[in-house]
């Protein structure tokens, strides 16, 4: 398999999964909702709004300014506000998944890699913000990136590389100060690597750039931490999924992988990747509830490496035509039952009744009733 089609197709299948019914009924959440009105505001008026509430969204909101303003004055008529809302988180996620192939690519091989990325794409979290007018899929191809790029900075320090680190994590910190809790993580696979002091210093120096830079957003915006007053305990279902793909990540961690021998191993990122960010918000929370799963959405980048991997060693070719033929029944079993266990999922997420709430159905609703003078 050539190297360009192990990251292309898990690309490929993320942009279908991505586009298959996006428009939802036209239906749009609260969430989604805000980013509509933010967007469409003149830029110094969101500037104004900004100083009030929702900094912590603020490059956002001037990113789908932008978009928007391209978006409505081409497509709008053609394809409606729905569309124009989700198409970049479903861009963005799309280049995550080529991420996630090459960096399962770099880590183990092209079969993993592949693995890895169709793992991302099918994981039904990752098919939810894909389809959402927010930023999480956003943050979530940046941190995959920028942990591609420090893998490479790990094998071959260079000054460039680790100025576009630091820029990638930057902008993901930009977009979402939880972006934040990807640092440690790196810096455990660092630490576990047992690479050469100067990397490590490296990464700190990167690190120290980045909270810098996120500090005069992070002390503002905690004027505005009211605004997550709403946040309690975790929601169960929420934990319950990252404690599912904690212990399978764990289980695939522990399967015999033939890494590719470079400085960063497989298990070395994965694993705090997949467990760090995740834990440390959890941490957080006990001083201020602030867990929601889609502000650490990246933890789902550590699982699709290590499952990727072990899916790869599990289904590798076997000697014997005998074997070869049992292995390919086994896989179209195992393929055809994850298809069968995911399809209900799918479609559930690409309905109105997905979302907590539907504004366009409310709007519609008092638009039918209404009288004049009411």
């Amino acid at each position: 398999m050539a190297q360009g089609a192990a990251v292309l197709m898990p690309a490929g299948l993320m942009l279908f999964l991505g586009a298959w019914g996006i428009r939802r009924q036209d239906a749009i959440w609260r969430d989604e909702a805000v980013t509509y009105d933010m967007a469409h505001r003149s830029l110094a008026d969101l500037w104004s709004t900004l100083l009030h509430v929702d900094v912590v969204h603020g490059l956002y909101y001037a990113l789908m300014h932008v978009w928007f303003a391209g978006y409505d004055a081409t497509f709008r008529g053609a394809f409606g506000d729905a569309v124009g809302l989700r198409l970049p988180s479903v861009a963005a996620m799309t280049v995550a998944a080529a991420g996630v192939a090459l960096l399962g690519q770099r880590l183990v091989g092209r079969r993993a890699g592949l693995l890895a990325g169709f793992t991302f794409a099918l994981i039904p979290v990752v098919q939810q913000y894909a389809q959402e007018g927010r930023s999480y899929a956003m943050v979530c191809a940046l941190v995959v990136w920028a942990t591609y790029v420090l893998v490479l900075a790990a094998a071959g320090p260079r000054r460039g590389r680790w100025l576009g680190y630091t820029a990638l994590m930057l902008a993901a910190c930009l977009l979402h100060e939880f972006a934040a809790l990807a640092l440690p993580a790196h810096g455990a696979a660092v630490v576990l690597a047992r690479l050469p002091r100067r990397v490590l210093r490296s990464w700190l120096l990167a690190s120290a750039a980045v909270l810098a830079a996120l500090a005069p957003l992070a002390v503002f915006s905690t004027r505005q931490s009211a605004q997550i007053s709403w946040l309690m305990w975790p929601d169960p279902l929420q934990l319950l999924t990252f404690a599912v793909l904690a212990v399978l990540g764990i289980a695939c961690a522990r399967v015999r992988i033939r890494s590719r021998g470079g400085p960063i191993g497989l298990r070395a990122l994965g694993v705090p990747l997949l467990l760090l960010p995740t834990l440390l918000l959890l941490l957080l929370s006990h001083v201020e509830p602030a867990y929601v799963d889609r502000y650490v959405l990246y933890y789902v980048v550590g699982f699709a490496l290590l499952a990727g991997a072990a899916l790869a060693r599990l289904l590798r070719p076997a000697d014997g035509r005998g074997q070869t033929r049992g292995r390919r029944l086994r896989r179209a079993i195992t393929v055809v039952l994850l298809l069968a266990v995911l399809l209900p999922v799918n479609v559930h997420l690409r309905s109105p009744d997905s979302r907590v709430d539907d504004v366009t159905a409310v709007a519609h609703t008092v638009r039918e009733v209404s009288e004049p003078g009411d």
